[in-house]
């Protein structure tokens, strides 16, 4: 049974940090694929960082680039999303897939196998 749990989400004001994990049991940190997705209330999902667990090659959106961090800890079986000068327009439940498709979309939550249950992250001005 797969299961990716986050934990470390909460409130914080503007400009501070917040890291993000996700656990991993019954898949591999290492399948090709993880990606971090935020989704705020009225706004579609959107691929904030993903990385290439193969070459440990990071992909940003524009909106976090310089300020997020996505690594991996493949003893822990762990990916983390470390966030720093966090703004408002971050706020959003934050989650972690798990694409099995090396050739998917990087940012494309359709070509993700597995999901976490959310971490909620809130910042305030």
């Amino acid at each position: 049974q797969v299961e990716l749990v986050e934990s470390g989400g909460g409130s914080v004001q503007a400009g501070g940090s917040l890291r993000l994990s996700c656990a991993a049991s019954g898949v591999s940190t290492t399948t090709r694929r993880m990606c971090w997705f935020r989704q705020a209330p009225g706004k579609e999902r959107e691929g904030v960082a993903a990385l290439n667990t193969a070459s440990s090659v990071p992909y940003y959106a524009d909106s976090v680039k310089g300020r997020f961090t996505i690594s991996q800890d493949n003893a822990k079986n762990t990916v983390y999303l470390q966030m720093n000068s966090l703004k408002p327009e971050d706020t959003a439940m934050y989650y972690c897939a798990a694409g099995l498709d090396p050739y998917g979309g990087w940012f494309d939550p359709i070509t993700y196998d597995y999901w976490g249950q959310g971490a909620q992250v809130t910042v305030s001005s």
